[in-house]
């Protein structure tokens, strides 16, 4: 074998084949490997604009094996192992592609496919440089011939959706050059060795090897061996008073964060947890005969190791009012803010601060964080911001001031109180961050009360309510009539307030409360040991008004809790977050999917008049197309711009693979809801069905609910249910329920080990909106499901089955079907189930 290094272009020009083998497994990285990548991309086209001498950034190594030479010339390759950074690359020329059609480019849509994508004078499979396992083809191809159904529901199709729309947002924030810049580094700043095996060589074999290896050394194993190398003679000493005692106290993730936020702290903001031990070793290597200095580095990490426990273990800070702080910090969760706080440390342990001064510093990171989180500003590039606070902090001002100063920046986006209240009327704060650090936003504002008896949070079982239910009864569309605007319907207006912060609270009465009438919540509420419930008890009723004025008077307390930026005013002439917000979700949309100009307009705290005003002014706008009215149809004030050759709408959706009836309404089918909308933009929509486990000694009391709300709302359909989950459990599986006051059911499967369960299910169901929810958004991190293959012939099996019509563009999320289908599909719908356990049992016996 050989090996070389070499640029991207270099390595794909030239008449030249990369087929994937069929024994390789299909396409799989998902938006976290795809957003790592497009980072590194943007760290390196801000080098290459700003003028700065960008180095190479290895990518990994990609192992080729010869394959035929045809007879037109085409050398074929076999792609041992790379196939995803590989294929992920040519996705993202794809996009570059189409991106630079748009945008009236033909010089640069001509180069990028003829230097990259083909083999511009051959047929047929010889013409793509990259031909994918035959499970990818058909979605990989669809992409390079820019055909209609391109960026489908699939893995593939995803990466093409999110390579679009970072060069759509890029351009909005870029300048002329900033296109340019991005095909440079595509081409000539992304280094990739390339691994050649010999025609002799076992293919197969090899890449057994490569998949099949052991736990390599972790970067801050490689440091520690290389350190001790430096100290033969006081090696014994250091490790046992200083690295030992360090290691065992930390443990080996935070020993290995350490090790990186000692990088971070001294100014190398930069460096990736991948560097760890090459840029540690670059920075010690001239001390290496002087074991003094090298003595005096160990204790300094070690030093910083005891104030970083203080930060992951907030009990250790001796400091009560920095203690307070760090408590919150590390119950908001995440390693974000550890950079700027243990630089924090430093400064106050090497009395540069006051434990005070640092306290009221790392407030305005709880702030920062909180007020980003509930105006849902976009997450890109925060981690980035707190890696280069240590080094940007003005050092002639107090900490506090310094650090306020710095998160006060144009371009690090600290939302103002204008822009603060706004979204707390507005945005779905439910689909806001994580769960717990929601719960912790709720119970922040509870505290503020200053309640003479407060609740302990830490002994209370307490989660997130709807006053306004998500699935209210009849009687709540009646009281919301009343307040509705001119053409919006109560469901409408339901959508816009369900899950803003006005309406939300803790409670330990989930199930009591349900979506009972608001007069009965009341009765419950009453009793509560929560301030804020109290507060929603005294009101007289429950609608748009109430809402609304609860969310001003959250503002209000949340301005006082979380300082804002210097100035506090939003900067004029800004772009409205909720837009770039918009135009996300729009270019995440798989191809045969639709959504309504309701559905953006609830997913980005709008309304749906100005978001149709606003795709009006910007028809140009990536998937501007698939937004329709509630009905499904075309608006008649949408067209495209001046002198586009595009087809009708209606026209393009249909070759997109959306069907409407003689009507011109698209199916309902293949609407996505703002919901699924946010679970495509990686929101963590928190719904019933995230199958969180009961408590022990619950599960009766919620099987009896669900047994007793299936009889009560879905007669016709209780036997059939109870007939299939019965089937079930005779193939292995077993039922568990949900929390909430609908209490749903999960026909759930083990296809573990007694050591390593693996736990899925196929559907969930639900007793009185009486769906039945087929579960891929949970699926497709669970193997064998993960395949794409496997999920699509779950799907065409379903489908098979008369009253269930699941899109294929909702591989990715949890389409639906109604639940008298079990009723009177009981045999077909077992059949499937028993697939589902046959196959998960195949998965399990390959792991074995």
């Amino acid at each position: 074998m050989r090996a070389q290094e070499i640029t991207f272009l270099k390595l794909v020009q030239g008449d030249k084949q990369f087929q994937v083998p069929l024994y390789q497994r299909t396409y799989s990285w998902g938006r976290e490997q795809l957003t790592r990548l497009w980072e590194d991309v943007g760290e390196l086209v801000d080098q290459h604009l700003s003028g700065d001498a960008a180095a190479p950034h290895f990518l990994g190594s990609v192992v080729l094996a010869p394959g035929q030479i045809q007879a037109g010339g085409v050398q074929r390759w076999l792609v041992v192992d790379g196939q995803q950074r590989l294929t992920t690359l040519m996705l993202a020329f794809t996009a570059l592609r189409d991106h630079l059609k748009e945008t009236g480019d033909p010089r640069g849509v001509d180069r990028v496919h003829r230097q990259i994508l083909v083999n511009e004078f051959h047929e047929g499979v010889d013409h793509y440089r990259l031909l994918p396992t035959q499970a990818d083809r058909e979605a990989y191809t669809a992409c390079v011939q820019s055909r209609a159904e391109a960026g489908g529901g699939d893995n593939i199709g995803a990466a093409y959706r999110f390579f679009r729309g970072a060069l759509a947002e890029g351009r909005e924030t870029g300048d002329e050059r900033w296109i340019a810049s991005v095909e440079t580094v595509l081409k000539d700043l992304l280094s990739i060795v390339e691994i050649t095996a010999e025609s002799g060589d076992n293919v197969y074999r090899i890449f057994e090897s490569i998949n099949n290896t052991g736990v390599g050394l972790s970067q801050s194993d490689l440091l520690r061996n290389y350190v001790f190398m430096l100290l033969p003679k006081r090696g014994e000493r250091v490790y046992q008073e200083l690295w030992l005692p360090m290691q065992q106290s930390l443990g080996p993730k935070n020993l290995e964060l350490l090790v990186w936020l000692d990088l971070v702290v001294r100014g190398h903001h930069k460096t990736k947890q991948s560097e760890i031990y090459r840029e540690q070793q670059k920075r010690l290597q001239p001390l290496a005969g002087d074991e003094d200095a090298l003595q005096g580095e160990v204790a300094q990490l070690a030093e910083r190791g005891r104030r970083f426990l203080r930060i992951v273990q907030p009990h250790r800070e001796p400091s009560p009012s920095l203690r307070a702080v760090l408590e919150r910090l590390a119950a908001w969760g995440g390693q974000t803010h550890y950079p700027l706080a243990l630089h924090l440390l430093d400064l106050v342990d090497t009395s540069s601060t006051t434990p005070d001064d640092a306290a009221q510093a790392l407030l305005y990171v709880e702030s920062y964080l909180v007020r980003r989180l509930i105006c849902q500003t976009p997450t890109t590039g925060l981690n980035r911001i707190f890696m280069e606070a240590p080094k940007e902090l003005e050092t002639d001002r107090p900490a506090a001031e310094a650090v306020r100063r710095f998160l006060s920046g144009r371009r690090r986006r600290w939302p103002s109180d204008d822009e603060l209240r706004e979204a707390i009327r507005s945005k779905p704060f439910y689909w806001s961050g994580r769960p717990p650090q929601r719960s912790y936003i709720l119970r922040r504002l509870e505290e503020s009360y200053r309640p003479t008896e407060p609740v302990d949070f830490a002994k209370a079982s307490l989660s997130v309510e709807h006053i306004l239910p998500q699935r209210p009864a009849p009687a709540w569309f009646e009281l919301l009539a009343d307040e509705t605007e001119s053409n919006e319907t109560p469901q409408e207006l339901h959508d816009l307030l369900v899950h803003t912060l006005g309406n939300l609270t803790l409670t330990g009465d989930n199930t009591k409360l349900s979506n009972h009438p608001f007069d009965r919540k009341q009765q419950i509420l009453e009793s509560s040991a929560l301030r804020m419930n109290l507060e929603i008890a005294s009101a007289q009723r429950w609608g748009k008004a109430e809402i609304l004025d609860r969310a001003d008077r959250l503002a209000g307390r949340s301005v006082e809790l979380w300082p804002g930026p210097i100035g506090g005013v939003k900067p004029a002439g800004e772009e409205w977050a909720g837009w770039a917000e918009l135009r996300a979700a729009l270019v995440a949309m798989p191809s045969g999917t639709w959504t309504s100009y309701g559905d953006v307009a609830e997913l980005i705290g709008s309304h749906p008049v100005p978001v149709g005003t606003y795709l009006g002014s910007n028809p140009a706008v990536v998937g501007a197309h698939r937004v329709l009215t509630a009905d499904g149809k075309v608006s008649p004030a949408f067209h495209w711009p001046d002198g586009s050759d595009r087809q009708p709408p209606e026209d393009l959706l249909r070759s997109e693979g959306v069907r409407f009836d003689p009507s011109c309404r698209a199916h309902r089918s293949q609407r996505l809801t703002a919901a699924e909308l946010a679970t495509l933009l990686g929101k963590d929509v928190a719904q019933q069905d995230s199958h969180d486990p009961l408590p022990d000694g619950e599960d009766a009391a919620a099987a009896e609910r669900f047994r007793t709300q299936l009889q009560e709302h879905w007669p016709e359909a209780f036997a059939g249910v109870r007939s299939v989950l019965d089937f079930w459990r005779r193939q292995g599986g077993y039922t568990d329920y949900g929390r909430h006051g609908e209490t749903s059911c999960f026909p759930m499967l083990d296809a573990g080990t007694s050591q390593r369960p693996h736990l899925m299910w196929p559907v969930a169901i639900y007793p009185v909106s009486g769906t039945v929810e087929v579960v891929f958004q949970y699926l497709k991190d669970r193997s064998p499901f993960d395949d794409t293959e496997q999920r699509r012939e779950l799907l065409h099996r379903l489908n098979q089955i008369e009253g269930i019509d699941l899109p294929e563009a909702k591989l990715e999320l949890r389409p639906s079907f109604p639940v008298q289908v079990l009723a009177e599909h009981g045999d077909e719908i077992c059949g499937v189930l028993d697939w589902f356990v046959h196959t998960a049992a195949l998965d399990l016996a390959r792991r074995a």
